[in-house]
Parts: C-alpha cells; structure tokens; sequence
C-alpha cells in the first residue's frame, strides 16, 4: 500500500504534468494557474487512498482523482469571483490576475475538463461515477445557493448551517471516498459507509475552520484571524452566539453586526468576547469532536483489516489536527 505522502506526490506529479495544447492559451492559462497554487489535494488523495484499501495500483485512477481536484478548483475560482477576494493560498485570485470575464469563461472551460478527466474510467464503471458526481456537482450548487442566501438573514437555524455545509463541504468529500470505493469493485455497503466517514469528517472539517477562524494563531493559520467576523458570516460560531445569548449580549452582538464603521480589532475582539462569555468556544468544539466520532463508527464498519486502514485513518486524523 502505498502512504498518505507517496499518494500525494503521485497526484502533484500527475497535475503538473497535464497538457494544456488547445487554443487559445489564454483560455487554458488561468486554468493551469489555479491547479498550480497548491492546497491539500484533500480529495483526490481521500479517493485514491479508499481506493488502495482494496486494491494496490491507486495510480490507475489518477485521472478521474484529478477530474475531482479540477472540479474543487473550478468551484474556488468562481467562489472568489462571488466574494470578489484578492488573495487565494497567498497568491492573486485569476479574476484580478486576468479579469472577471476570463475567469468565468476559464472557469467554464475548467469545469468542462474536470467532466472530461472524470469520464476516462472503465466503461462499466462510468454510469455509478457520473451519477454520483453528478449528484454532488448539483449539491455543492445548492449549498452555495443556501450560503449566499443566509446572508441577508437573520434567523438561520444551526439545523440549517449544518445542511449547507454538508451540500457546500462535505459532499465532495464523500464523493471522493465512495467514488474510489466504486472504481475498486468494494462491497456496496462499504461504498456507502464510506460515504457517510466523508460525510461527518467534511463537516467537523467545516467547522473546525469556523472555530480556527476566531480562536485559531495568524501564525499557523496562515491569515489574520477574524474574517468571519467582520464580515458577518451566518457561521456555526454567529449563530449559536445569537440564539444562546442574554438580552445584554444579544444587544451587544446586534450593535457590532449592524455597525457600519468600526475598528476592526475592536469589532473582533469585542465579538471573541461575547463568544468566550456565551461559551461558543466550547460548543463548537463539542461539536467537532461529536462528528469526528461519527465518522469513525463508519470507517470501523468498512470490511477490511484494520492495518489496511492505517494510511487512511491517520491522514483524516491529521486534517482534524491542523491549526490552519
């Protein structure tokens, strides 16, 4: 079996050596400058390491694993588009770097070569793979719909934040998990507990960043903490605060929400108060550590030796050990 590091290294490997030989350029260079600013390749080595519990030549799916790394970078160049955000991984997002008209055409063009990368599987293996990403590709829509829409409102439940970031977040990566199980001939039954270990992982993965967002270091984290806050973001953290609080706090928090001028450090600070006081801190880390349990009764129940699941059970336990 091959290791979570050696995997990644067949993957990077793989990306940078893609061709990119139509015409014209322009089009395809954003295209290859957002699959080189790096990030975790989370889900194309979650799929390649389900696919290695069962079979031992993870390599031969590189290609519809990268069709899923281009899939999450085509969702992140238009998300930044959305949010019109300058930096992404600390590099200028490809609608400053070229224009938003570009990046929306580059960005089509992306996600038409994420379905060509995702097709180039075993003719009796297309149908559950393109249904299933199908599925998820219309998911991640309807989260990001759920997402901007929460935004003008004031009343979005917890039980609604969490479906949200399960269509936005965490569907891809049980996608990844169940699609490298269906590719590997496993049982059905484990396709589908592995769906469901991608499934609570991607949320306590969502909101651990929530939580690192406010308590995380700048240092580690890699960016000022704070973000969520001063843009009001309907985060797990913003709305338990406004549904758990006292008159006065409730007061407080709505006076810092409906400010329009304020010091940023004082907003931030005032806010990871009220947060500290209403004890949200501890809420969401009860929270992240309740669905990390989930998802290991899944993994326990998949049919394969325990040693077989080392690689995979370490590489999940690092992503919910990061501090960034």
């Amino acid at each position: 079996m091959l290791t979570a590091k050696e995997i990644l290294n067949e993957i990077n490997t793989f990306i940078n050596q893609l061709p990119y030989d139509r015409q014209p350029a322009s089009l395809y260079e954003p295209i290859r400058y957002v699959l080189s600013m790096g990030g975790k390749r989370i889900r194309p080595t979650l799929m390649l390491l389900a696919y290695n519990l069962y079979k031992e030549d993870p390599q031969s799916i590189l290609m519809p694993a990268c069709a899923l790394e281009t899939y999450h970078n085509f969702t992140l160049l238009h998300d930044d588009l959305m949010d019109n955000a300058d930096m992404r991984r600390g590099m200028m997002t490809a609608h400053k770097k070229w224009g938003a008209n570009t990046a929306i055409l580059s960005g089509d063009a992306m996600l038409v070569q994420a379905y060509e990368r995702m097709i180039q599987v075993p003719a009796d293996k297309i149908k559950p793979v393109m249904d299933l990403f199908n599925n998820t590709s219309l998911e991640i829509c309807e989260g990001q719909q759920f997402d901007m829409e929460f935004e003008t409102r004031t009343d979005v439940t917890e039980a609604e934040y969490i479906e949200m970031i399960r269509l936005k977040t965490s569907v891809l990566l049980a996608c990844a998990l169940k699609m490298g199980a269906i590719l590997a001939d496993a049982p059905q039954a484990d396709a589908e507990n592995l769906y469901q270990f991608g499934e609570k992982i991607g949320l306590a993965f969502q909101l651990q960043d929530d939580y690192l967002d406010v308590y995380g270091d700048p240092e580690v984290f890699g960016k000022a903490i704070g973000g969520d806050i001063l843009s009001n973001k309907k985060t797990y953290m913003l709305i338990n605060a406004w549904n758990m609080a006292n008159a006065g706090q409730k007061a407080e928090l709505e006076h810092w929400i409906t400010a329009t001028e304020f010091d940023s450090k004082e907003k931030i600070a005032a806010v990871t108060k009220l947060y500290d006081e209403i004890g949200i801190d501890r809420l969401a880390e009860n929270k992240i550590s309740e669905y990390f349990e989930e998802s290991r009764k899944y993994l326990a129940a998949i049919s394969v030796e325990p040693k077989r699941k080392k690689e995979l059970t370490a590489f999940t336990d690092a992503m919910m050990k990061r501090k960034k």
